[in-house]
């Protein structure tokens, strides 16, 4: 059983992903520590999983909502977009699927010219779409009312009618064995045609997709030949060096370039 405090708190996890323990506790006028103790209990259910500050959603068969995605780690999407764009030349030609870490891919891309961009993710057709340098082509199949995404098999069909020269891709949870990971089996069949028809693959994920885990397994790490992320785990770091995955840390500061600027 629940407190009304916790069922509040759990409702609060589901609506953005994650709850902060001093957010909580100035929200609710308690102690930091009562907050910790509400925490614990849920995540005793495994209904929430603990993170540095507070705790996150530990569903692994209900995402959250795209939205309330957009805000969960938006600094750090905002870097991998920007490090995903610079490895991207001018009149290339690339996949993007559903995402709010693809989305920001989409957005640093906007600056590029010649692009032909083929997706199955409305919100990357409406941001790219006012630009006269990118040709936006977009996939036919059911759309998901929960996030724009274009699913099915009639999504799959499409994709496999081209071969570009770039596939971004999101997941929404990576394993520690290098698994990349989605809820709806639909969305991981059109994410496999894609990889299958890409030449280059580059996998954008942010830090909190290790904390988190989803049903339905996409592929590996070593299918992907470029994996962008903020801060990766050790483990992961190992995966990426033993299977020649090259690994961009857009959270981690260069030394060299550190030092230089002192």
């Amino acid at each position: 059983m629940l407190s009304d405090r916790q069922t509040q708190i759990l409702e609060s996890a589901k609506r953005s992903g994650r709850v902060s323990v001093e957010e909580l506790a100035a929200r609710y006028d308690v102690s930091v520590q009562t907050i910790r103790k509400d925490l614990n209990d849920l995540c005793d259910q495994r209904l929430l999983a603990r993170v540095h500050g507070g705790a996150v959603l530990s569903s692994g068969v209900e995402n959250v909502g795209y939205d309330a995605r957009r805000t969960i780690a938006a600094d750090e999407k905002g870097a991998i977009g920007r490090a995903v764009a610079d490895l991207v030349p001018d009149r290339a030609s690339l996949f993007v699927n559903i995402g709010t870490t693809t989305e920001a891919v989409a957005r640093a891309l906007l600056r590029h010219a010649g692009l032909m961009v083929i997706t199955n993710n409305i919100n990357v057709a409406t941001v790219m779409r006012p630009y006269p340098e990118i040709e936006v082509v977009i996939a036919g199949g059911v759309v998901r009312r929960s996030d724009g995404g274009i699913v099915g098999e009639a999504a799959v069909d499409f994709i496999r009618q081209f071969r570009v020269d770039f596939a971004v891709i999101g997941v929404s949870a990576i394993d520690p064995d290098g698994s990349l990971l989605d809820f709806d089996y639909r969305e991981v069949r059109v994410a496999q045609a894609i990889i299958s028809n890409a030449r280059h693959v580059i996998l954008a994920a942010d830090s909190s997709k290790f904390e988190r885990s989803a049903p339905v397994r996409i592929g590996h790490l070593d299918q992907v030949h470029t994996f962008v992320t903020d801060v990766a785990p050790d483990g992961i770091r190992q995966i990426c060096q033993e299977r020649e995955v090259r690994l961009i840390e857009a959270g981690r500061r260069d030394p060299a370039k550190a030092d230089a600027a002192a």
